[in-house]
């Protein structure tokens, strides 16, 4: 499976940077409490600056207790060939700030959100980064 073996935040491959821009739903996976797979749905964002990446959830989701409990996670996105797995753990953070940015890196790559009294950010730490190696490579 091909995977960076290193990354440097600022210095992402070109095909790859554009490919996390591009309009693509993922699949958020985390383990439930009996340790089974949880994966939904979510649009995530790839944040250079922060080094880091985000999704932007409801407070009371499963996914949230979920990382509450255990902070590993897998960030899938796929279009046709190409694919993109992000690894690693995640903090949910309530802060304004915190939701703010993410909300607005979101808007970026989707849409602006709607307004959601319950939402939260979960930043997510990326430890490897797979791909198809059409992504991974620095053309």
């Amino acid at each position: 499976m091909p995977a960076l073996p290193s990354f440097n935040w600022t210095d992402l491959p070109a095909p790859l940077a554009e490919f996390w821009a591009e309009y693509h739903l993922c699949i958020l996976s985390t383990l439930d409490r009996d340790g089974a797979p949880h994966a939904v749905p979510v649009g995530a964002i790839l944040d250079p600056a922060q080094g880091c990446a985000w999704v932007i959830t409801r407070r009371g989701s499963q996914k949230v207790a979920n990382l509450r409990r255990d902070p590993r996670l897998t960030i899938s996105s796929v279009d046709r060939a190409r694919w993109s797995t992000l690894v690693g753990t995640a903090e949910v953070l309530e802060d304004e700030a915190s939701i703010a940015r993410a909300c607005e890196r979101y808007a970026a790559r989707y849409r602006p959100p709607s307004s959601n009294p319950e939402r939260v950010a979960l930043r997510v730490t990326v430890e490897r980064i797979l791909g198809s190696a059409a992504l991974l490579s620095a053309s």
